[in-house]
């Protein structure tokens, strides 16, 4: 059945101490969090609010996200970029004596 596959999937959890508690969070489901005031209240919680929120969506026939974990990614991008930071990266990898590519890679990494 597909609503039993969409239920046993594993969302990424997460958890914000609160001055009374935690509050949950799983960022896949929009919308979709609860509170405790303990941490395994608040795992409990989640845990039914998450099947609620599943189970809603899928009577409603809406689409039902996939966990960020199940998203495969290529590791491949192709974007346009305006020709000016074009010849700046390629003129910032010319002095570092990179290839274009590791240069950006290097500069995307610093600033994720």
């Amino acid at each position: 059945m597909v609503l039993d596959y969409y239920l046993n999937l594993k969302y990424p959890i997460i958890f914000y101490p609160e001055s009374e508690g935690y509050t949950a969070v799983i960022k896949d489901l929009p919308g979709c969090m609860s509170v405790g005031e303990t941490l395994s209240e608040a795992m409990e919680n989640i845990e039914e609010a998450r099947e609620l929120w599943i189970e809603t969506a899928y009577e409603c026939g809406h689409e039902i996200p996939l966990p960020a974990s199940e998203i495969e990614y290529s590791g491949s991008l192709s974007l346009q970029i305006p020709k000016s930071l074009h010849r700046n990266l390629a003129d910032n990898a010319e002095r570092e004596g990179v290839s274009i590519e590791q240069y950006i890679l290097a500069v995307l990494s610093k600033a994720g």
